[in-house]
């Protein structure tokens, strides 16, 4: 079992930046892929961005590519998604996502097992 817990979302001007943090329990959650993924109001939750269990491998939805950045560091049991250049549509409530596998190219919500509550993110123009 793995749980998670997000943090860092707020409110931010467009062109901002935010670190947005993913606390993760459990011994083997260097061996997840980890996931973000975000949800805005009245549309589907979408894939951002994922990392292998090394953190050798990341993918990124085309939407964020160039500017967001996730990375991991397994010793602390965290996983971070650096947002940069944030645009108002990047505005939607953001959740981290892990399954028990150590890599692939997982983008679909059903392919991940744990979700955290999820954090806030508002870019205001």
């Amino acid at each position: 079992q793995v749980q998670l817990v997000e943090s860092g979302g707020g409110l931010v001007q467009a062109g901002g930046s935010l670190r947005l943090s993913c606390a993760a329990s459990g011994r083997t959650f260097s061996t997840y892929v980890m996931g973000w993924f975000r949800q805005a109001p009245g549309k589907e939750r979408e894939f951002v961005a994922s990392i292998s269990w090394s953190g050798g491998a990341t993918y990124y939805a085309d939407s964020v590519k160039g500017r967001f950045t996730i990375s991991r560091d397994n010793a602390k049991n965290a996983v971070y998604l650096q947002m940069n250049s944030l645009k108002p549509e990047d505005t939607a409530v953001y959740y981290c996502a892990a399954v028990n596998r150590r890599y692939g190219y997982l983008t679909y919500s059903y392919e991940y097992d744990y979700w955290g509550q999820g954090t806030q993110v508002t870019v205001s123009s």
